[in-house]
């Protein structure tokens, strides 16, 4: 408690320090809500000037900045199918539908409260023990714990917004056979290239994120236009009530619990968090079927779990030198700007800088949900916008977006080219879900796979050789197992899903 009041009045007794918190907070979230931009290229560009500022207030500036950044693109991807980052493709996969429903108020409230309820609960747990926790993860999580845990992911992926399971599984195969374009982690050779050098780096996931969502769905409203199906989605600015949030404290709880341990994994972070969370709510589910139609529990999933990760994302950080995804990646650099190296001896040689950074986590999170309050009531009103304006707008920042992230123009025309796919998809039941989890965790999954054949000396069966691999692996063959019968009873008619309606 001791270090915390510390923390508390070296940042609130400090007028710099307050300015660069509130800066940090608001930068965040605008930044965060802009696709394919996103907190990462808000942090990369203040990077540089962090030289002139107080080394406490520069990490200070990147942890606030990464706290509400992760929050801040919740709202596009409720709003408008736009996820702001990779972090929240999740969040859309009910999050729209609810909007649709005319229940963009719960949706916004309820990634609002979650988001500030998983990221308290992160920094709570990441003050209490940041160097038993640390040391634990770099012990008990290795490659091919990590392999087996995104294996498990995948296994999941297909029972996630399809019009039947096999389906499911064909996007999710999609997904991965378009994560093995560019150089093999490997050996370092092209693959599917076609002889095309853009394709040598891979195809980024923010382009095809943009293009399954944001342009695939203008692409559907504007069919449904065109047809004279287009309804407006009704305006709903309702908070969601403490009863419904009763009613999902077990999710919250459980995807608190799969946001902090993937984060405190190096390499890990959000992304997976959300993806994970969100596929264990349909897991866990008594009516997996409502799932990618407006499923308030889908949202709470995926919002609760992406801010607990940035809490623990800072335990290795801080305790190991280990960045833990690309914004705690950057703070290394404001570490090294400031002539100091971040690992065990920070904790001991820099204390007051590390409980800076906790109080002004903790206080950013406290932030988000008085902010948020302010902003489900009024950014709803968004939807009043005629979607003949609104369409051009969203191809617009979309396409702003995907060339942002690398400065090249083949990005956007990758975006669009997805959506065209996306679109062909979606109105023959095809999940973009499970294209998108195929995407990012087969390409996590493969460089696990790689190292983890190196240190297992290039035997499989020596996964089983390890406990937590072991249990991972048999979790996930369970649920392949069961989505495999489950296929084969909708054949025979007597599981019949219903038909997917774009």
């Amino acid at each position: 408690m001791d270090d915390f009041i510390l923390g508390f009045t070296t940042l609130f007794f400090d007028p710099t320090g307050l300015a660069v918190f509130f800066g940090g907070l608001i930068g965040g979230l605008m930044f965060g809500a802009i696709p394919g931009l996103s907190a990462v290229t808000l942090a990369t560009v203040l990077l540089p000037f962090s030289v002139y500022f107080a080394p406490s207030h520069a990490i200070m500036l990147l942890a606030v900045i990464y706290v509400s950044g992760i929050y801040g693109g919740a709202i596009t991807a409720i709003l408008f199918n736009i996820p702001g980052s990779a972090e929240n493709a999740p969040t859309a996969f009910d999050g729209y539908p609810m909007t649709q429903k005319g229940e963009s108020g719960r949706a916004i409230g309820a990634a609002v409260t979650c988001s500030a309820l998983g990221g308290i609960g992160s920094c709570v747990l990441m003050m209490a023990a940041t160097e038993p926790l640390a040391n634990w993860a770099i012990r008990a999580f290795g490659p091919p714990e990590i392999f087996a845990l995104i294996f498990l992911g995948l296994s999941i992926a297909a029972t996630v917004g399809a019009e039947t399971v096999w389906k499911g599984w064909l996007s999710v195969l999609f997904g991965l056979l378009l994560g093995t374009i560019g150089t093999d982690p490997a050996g370092g050779l092209a693959r599917f290239d076609f002889g095309i050098n853009y394709l040598m780096a891979g195809i980024h996931f923010v382009p095809l994120i943009l293009g399954f969502f944001a342009v695939s769905e203008v692409f559907i409203q504007g069919h449904q236009i065109a047809r004279g199906l287009r309804v407006p989605p009704a305006l709903g600015i309702d908070f969601p009530s403490l009863a419904e949030f009763w009613r999902l404290k077990f999710a919250v709880v459980r995807s608190m619990l799969i946001g902090f341990f993937s984060g405190i994994l190096p390499g890990i972070g959000a992304v997976l968090a959300a993806f994970l969370s969100y596929g264990e709510a349909v897991r866990w589910s008594k009516h997996p079927e409502r799932f990618g139609k407006g499923e308030i529990e889908g949202v709470v999933a995926s919002e609760t779990a992406n801010n607990a990760a940035t809490g623990a994302a800072m335990i290795p950080l801080l305790a190991l030198g280990l960045p833990g995804g690309a914004l705690t990646a950057v703070m290394v650099g404001a570490f090294q700007i400031h002539g100091m190296e971040p690992g065990p001896l920070v904790l001991i040689t820099s204390k007051d800088l590390v409980w800076v950074v906790f109080v002004a986590m903790f206080f950013a999170n406290v932030g988000i949900f008085l902010l948020g309050y302010i902003e489900t009531k009024t950014v709803v009103h968004l939807l009043r916008v005629p979607f003949s304006l609104l369409a051009p707008a969203i191809l617009l920042i979309a396409s702003i977006g995907a060339y942002a992230l690398r400065g090249l123009v083949v990005d956007v025309w990758v975006m669009f080219l997805a959506g065209i796919v996306g679109y062909l998809m979606r109105r023959s039941g095809y999940s973009m879900a499970a294209v998108v989890l195929g995407v990012i965790l087969g390409q996590l999954g493969e460089s696990a796979f790689i190292k983890s054949m190196q240190l297992l000396d290039y035997n499989p069966l020596n996964f089983f050789t390890r406990p937590v691999s072991t249990i991972l692996l048999v979790l996930g063959a369970a649920s392949l197992a069961y989505s495999i019968r489950r296929a084969t009873r909708s054949i025979s008619g007597k599981d019949a899903v219903k038909p997917h309606v774009p």
